[in-house]
């Protein structure tokens, strides 16, 4: 994986850089994992604006993905690696033994032909989900499900990772992508490996029309509005908003809009880095 700068022949080029999606085999998704996705444009069931900044993009279709690897024991084979519109990470179309085929998050590592399996005969190899309970202390694990059996919540973006640090009774500690460390029962499912195109951080859009593309408006600052707009909006010529807040009046950059008596706050053993 790696990415490709652009020579700049146009302005919209000059500062764009590109994955190359050498990992990429199939550029047709497979038909009967796809799924209507309609777009609201921000606006509710009465068409009112609820969501600021949102409208436009391209036309898209869901790719439907395993998240919950429930078909145990059973031998499955990597198809294609694919491209997916609706998340950073490529995505797997693996067909099981049985004929079923399904497409999961792709890791680091997966390749076209490649077998994998969910479940307690699992191996730790890459691609294959298993129990926290059965995986070695150290591993590097993705797609982490925070309550069993309803199907992998963390560590899915592109590149993303976590790490099984140890494992007291009934609970592993595991050490989150944000730098957070938190306890989460034996009996939910990981994924070895690290999630696929670990370079989309690096990509640059290079202007602001592939934006529109992905459905995003044009966002504007709080301090260039006026007063009826935004807390930090107002005021003669550039003067600054004074103390930065949302719109709604909640204090930004730094304070803390966590629930101190939130029920899950006593899993968390580390709270993540700033």
């Amino acid at each position: 994986m790696a990415v490709r700068k652009l020579n700049p022949v146009t302005p919209g080029q000059r500062h764009k850089v590109v994955n190359k999606q050498e990992a990429i085999t199939s550029s047709t998704p497979e038909k009967s994992l796809l799924a209507p996705k309609k777009r609201s444009g921000g606006r509710n069931n009465q068409g009112r604006m609820t969501m600021r900044y949102l409208g436009g993009g391209h036309k898209q279709m869901y790719r439907i993905v395993d998240f919950k690897r429930n078909k145990e024991d059973i031998k499955a084979t990597v198809k294609t690696i694919e491209y997916d519109p609706n998340r950073s990470a490529r995505v797997a179309l693996v067909v099981y033994a049985d004929g079923e085929k399904r497409y999961i998050i792709a890791p680091n590592g997966l390749t076209v032909g490649q077998e994998i399996m969910a479940g307690k005969s699992a191996t730790p190899d890459v691609g294959n989900s298993l129990y926290l309970a059965d995986i070695p202390l150290g591993a590097i694990i993705h797609n982490i499900e925070l309550n069993p059996s309803r199907g992998a919540v963390l560590a899915r973006s592109a590149g993303a990772f976590a790490s099984l640090k140890s494992r007291e009774g009934k609970y592993a500690i595991i050490k989150l992508p944000s730098g957070e460390t938190r306890k989460v029962l034996v009996t939910c499912k990981a994924t070895i490996g690290t999630v696929s195109n670990s370079d989309h951080a690096l990509e640059r859009s290079g202007k602001a029309g592939r934006s529109r593309w992905l459905g995003r408006r044009p966002r504007v600052r709080g301090v260039v509005m006026n007063p009826v707009d935004h807390p930090m909006g107002g005021g003669e010529g550039k003067s600054s908003g004074g103390h930065p807040r949302s719109r709604n009046g909640m204090p930004a950059k730094g304070f803390k809009t966590r629930d101190k008596k939130k029920a899950s706050n006593k899993y968390i053993l580390e709270r993540r880095k700033k």
